[in-house]
């Protein structure tokens, strides 16, 4: 049960490789300190006091269940990776029939806190929102999924940046790739989804916006603090982020 009393699933994505990495394992067994990349957010999802917790496993998936043995998260296959939106379809199984909201976790973000969690939950529950994402305004955006809104700070859409304009890419507000979900609606929304973009991929933000479409209320939370939603992708983003982590801890 979660915070609010108010029944609240997580599902953490941790399906890919990380071919920037220049590593065989899957890139979420990279370690901060003691603990892997996906612990770090394991944490913060049993702190939240989601439950379940559903792991989408992919690359390497026996070895991110080895690390994970013994903290009681469910595991979700992705055995071919085609997308966001593909991957959190793989949780059908086990939460379709889940009556509560679903908050989405990347295993590759471990600074993401679960005060920032909370924020994110009040906002979805105090503006009645079927769906929220959490954003973040960085300095440098490159590789982020850039936060396109109106003239009066309402979500358009978001656009990954191999899709972006020249005037998109600009943009400096991103998406920290969590979000948080009605259930019932982010399961009816998903095989909506097309993969009609440069990657071929189906994206989870289109569920936002087929949500929007469908008049329903969809809201933005902006992290406080940016350097919680950064991601790891590459060694140098590793050696930042263990930093600045392990200073706070």
């Amino acid at each position: 049960m979660s915070i609010a009393d108010r029944p609240l699933a997580a599902v953490i994505l941790a399906a890919g490789r990380g071919k920037r990495m220049d590593d065989q394992r899957p890139k979420v067994l990279n370690k901060i300190g003691d603990k892997a990349l996906i612990e770090w957010v394991v944490a913060s999802a049993v702190e939240l006091g989601a439950e379940p917790i559903v792991v989408v496993v992919g690359h390497g998936h026996e070895q991110v269940r080895s690390v994970l043995n013994g903290t009681g998260v469910q595991f979700a296959l992705q055995a071919e990776q085609l997308g966001t939106a593909h991957a959190v379809e793989q949780t059908r199984p086990w939460l379709d029939r889940f009556s509560g909201d679903v908050v989405v976790l990347s295993g590759d973000v471990p600074g993401i806190s679960a005060a920032t969690l909370r924020r994110l939950c009040r906002r979805h529950w105090e503006t009645k929102a079927v769906a929220t994402m959490l954003t973040g305004v960085v300095d440098d955006p490159t590789g982020y999924g850039r936060v396109v809104k109106d003239e009066h700070g309402h979500l358009l859409k978001v656009v990954e940046e191999k899709d972006a304009t020249d005037e998109e890419r600009a943009i400096k507000e991103v998406n920290a790739g969590i979000y948080l979900f009605q259930a019932d609606a982010l399961f009816q929304a998903l095989p909506l989804v097309r993969n009609q973009n440069k990657q071929n991929e189906y994206y989870l933000p289109d569920v936002l916006y087929i949500l929007g479409e469908q008049k329903h209320i969809v809201t933005v939370q902006t992290a406080e603090n940016h350097k919680e939603i950064l991601g790891v992708n590459t060694r140098e983003e590793l050696r930042r982020i263990h930093a600045e982590l392990l200073s706070q801890n």
